[in-house]
């Protein structure tokens, strides 16, 4: 019997609006750092690379944590794991307030909530919702949770600005604490039991899934082109505000191309979420990466005003978050359900690894150079190499075979 058989509709949708609330949240404060940037270093006197290193080591150490607290949750169930994330991300806003110098501000924002991003974000949640729902409505768990986490990233961008135009920068990171914390209950229906083993798909320990793995070009390529991702997210993510603002554009209309594409978002994850369901998602996120790269060509070869800068905003929104409900299907597809947090959690620490570059060179270069130029030039780069690495993925599952060994079945 199916796992999520004897949930009834309304039980269901429980389950969905829990992992989507929770994502919003998780993600929503994170896709708000590039607002905390100016308040924060102004009040310090630190330069752009001292807030930058923080929050490029934030997503360095979300990619690090992801694949243990990935196993945590594929041993121990999710629920534990977001009861955890939840208290960590709380401690870290608090903690991030009461800095007063750079160890303690990395300490809090970059380590603790990078820790906590680990146990919050669709890492955790796509694989609980993976284990609750069958197949005929995984994609549609998936895409609406997605949809519902980029429609509360949407509400929190304006919600952060009018807390740091009236509380400052310091009571803003405690009340976003306090938001956070007031999520943990959301976290139980999302207690996902094991699931069977699937048909047909060997079930292997923890070790030896992960070894199989790594023995496929297709895992490798999978996370090239997920560090791509990450690098182009996060430097967009947080260096966007500060490039409008260097071509004269207001905080305001910073803020606004943040709201957009956190809006835009919504649409493109569920859109994206669906499609998983009825075209190869490999060619699906080569199509993505050849259409960012696209945008982001058209963007720096017109003039930077305030309608170019919102076309872009929700061009790259509505491709922004659509990458991880597909790449976790496929992830899936190629190595079936035991280990999927796991396996998602490894693929992810690449995206997370091309985030840490994002953000810190383009606090770096910008430093020293006094523009942001090159940075777009390798984000439009490494956007095509992302979408022929996807292109060439073998996509095949792994089955066991009727003798000893594994085989991949060719599609």
């Amino acid at each position: 019997m199916s796992a999520d058989a004897s949930l009834t509709p309304s039980a269901r949708w429980t389950i969905v609006l829990s992992g989507g609330i929770l994502m919003g949240l998780s993600l929503g404060i994170r896709h708000t750092q590039g607002l905390f940037m100016q308040p924060v270093t102004s009040g310090h006197g630190w330069s752009l690379e001292t807030f930058g290193l923080a929050l490029a080591l934030q997503n360095l150490v979300w990619g690090l944590a992801q694949p243990v607290t990935g196993l945590m949750a594929d041993r121990y169930g999710s629920g534990k794991v977001l009861c955890l994330g939840i208290l960590a991300y709380g401690l870290g806003l608090y903690l991030m307030a009461q800095a007063r110098g750079p160890v303690g501000f990395t300490a809090a924002n970059g380590v603790l909530i990078g820790i906590a991003l680990s146990g919050t974000a669709f890492g955790t949640v796509y694989g609980a919702l993976s284990r609750i729902f069958e197949p005929r409505l995984r994609n549609w768990a998936l895409a609406v949770a997605g949809a519902i986490g980029g429609l509360g990233q949407f509400c929190l961008v304006p919600f952060v600005q009018r807390l740091l135009a009236e509380a400052g920068w310091r009571n803003a990171a405690i009340v976003l604490g306090l938001l956070v914390l007031a999520s943990l209950p959301l976290a139980v229906p999302l207690r996902a039991r094991l699931r069977e083993t699937q048909r047909g798909v060997p079930d292997l320990p923890v070790g030896a899934s992960i070894r199989e793995a790594m023995r496929r070009r297709g895992f490798w390529l999978l996370n090239l082109g997920f560090f791509a991702c990450g690098f182009q997210l996060a430097f967009i993510a947080t260096h966007l505000p500060a490039y409008l603002l260097e071509h004269g554009l207001s905080l305001a209309q910073a803020g606004t191309a943040l709201a957009l594409i956190a809006l835009a978002n919504i649409f493109g994850t569920y859109a994206c979420g669906r499609s998983a369901g009825r075209w190869r998602i490999k060619h699906l996120l080569a199509g993505l990466y050849a259409v960012r790269v696209a945008a982001m060509l058209l963007f720096l070869a017109i003039p930077a005003t305030a309608a170019s800068a919102y076309a872009f905003a929700l061009v790259m929104g509505f491709l922004w978050l659509g990458t991880a409900p597909m790449t976790n299907e496929l992830v899936l597809r190629m190595f079936g359900l035991r280990y999927i947090a796991t396996l998602f959690g490894i693929v992810f620490l690449g995206h997370q690894v091309g985030g840490f570059f994002g953000v810190w060179l383009g606090a770096w270069v910008y430093d020293r150079m006094h523009s942001y130029e090159w940075l777009w030039i390798g984000s439009i780069a490494i956007g095509c190499v992302a979408a022929a690495a996807h292109w060439l993925i073998d996509d095949s599952p792994l089955v066991a075979s009727d003798g000893p060994g594994l085989r991949v079945v060719r599609s």
